[in-house]
C-alpha cells in the first residue's frame, strides 16, 4: 500500500484567556471547530484526527466532525504537548502514514493553498519538518514525517514543537508563502476581529470556509 498522509487538529485547550471554550464560538451560525476540522478534509490528506480535552462532550454534542476521527486527551491540562502526543499515537498505529500536518484548532485562516504547497516542498526535501513562513513569520500547519514523531511525543507541557525546531534547524525546510500569518484566537478581541469579518473576501473567517 502507498504511504499516506494524515493531519492531527490540536483541539485540547481550556481556553483560559477567553474563558469559555474557544472551539465553540459561533462562526456563519457554526463552531469554529466545524470550520477548521471541515477545512483540513478538504486538504491533500487520507485521515484527519482531531483531538480534544477540555469540555469535550460538550464540543462532541455540538460540532460536526464529517469523516474526521476525534480522539479524547485526559490530560489535556498538562498542555499543548500532551494532545501531540495523543494524536501522533493514534497516527502510529497505521504504519501507512508516512508525514502528518500539524494544525492548531484556534487557526480557521490558514490559507488553502498552503497544504499543497508544503506536500510539493516536502516531495523534494528529507528533512523531517516543512514549515511554511508568512511573511517572516514561521507559524502552521507544520508538515512532520513519521521519523520524527516519536521525539516529537516526548515533549511535555504547553510547548509546542517550536523550541524543539529552533533547536534543530537542520531538521526544517523552510517554505515562504505570499500570505499574512493565520492569526489563533484567544482573546475576546480576536473573537470580535473574527465575527466582524464574516462573509468578507480574503477574511479569517472566509479562509476557515
Amino acid at each position: 500500500m502507498a504511504s499516506t498522509t494524515a493531519a492531527v487538529v490540536l483541539a485540547g485547550g481550556g481556553s483560559r484567556r477567553l474563558g469559555y471554550p474557544k472551539q465553540l464560538i459561533r462562526l456563519r451560525d457554526r463552531p469554529l471547530l466545524e470550520h477548521v476540522a471541515r477545512s483540513v478534509l478538504n486538504w491533500p490528506v487520507d485521515r484527519v484526527v482531531v483531538v480534544l480535552g477540555a469540555s469535550a462532550e460538550e464540543i462532541i454534542d455540538a460540532v460536526d466532525f464529517g469523516d474526521a476521527v476525534v480522539a479524547i486527551n485526559d490530560d489535556w491540562e498538562e498542555g499543548i504537548a500532551s494532545s501531540l502526543r495523543v494524536g501522533l499515537d493514534v497516527l502510529s498505529r497505521d504504519p501507512h502514514i508516512d508525514l502528518a500536518f500539524v494544525v492548531l484548532g484556534d487557526q480557521p485562516g490558514i490559507p488553502p493553498d498552503v497544504p499543497a504547497v508544503l506536500l510539493q516542498a516536502a516531495s523534494s526535501s528529507p528533512r523531517l519538518a516543512i514549515a511554511p513562513v508568512y511573511r517572516y513569520e514561521r507559524s502552521h500547519p507544520v508538515l512532520f514525517r513519521r521519523q520524527l514523531w516519536e521525539r516529537l511525543m516526548t515533549l511535555e507541557g504547553d510547548q509546542g514543537a517550536a523550541a524543539l525546531l529552533k533547536a534543530h534547524p537542520d531538521w526544517v525546510e523552510e517554505v515562504r508563502v505570499d500570505h499574512l500569518p493565520p492569526k489563533d484566537i484567544d482573546t475576546a478581541d480576536d473573537v470580535a476581529d473574527l465575527t466582524a469579518g464574516e462573509g468578507r473576501p480574503g477574511s479569517a473567517s472566509a479562509a476557515g470556509r
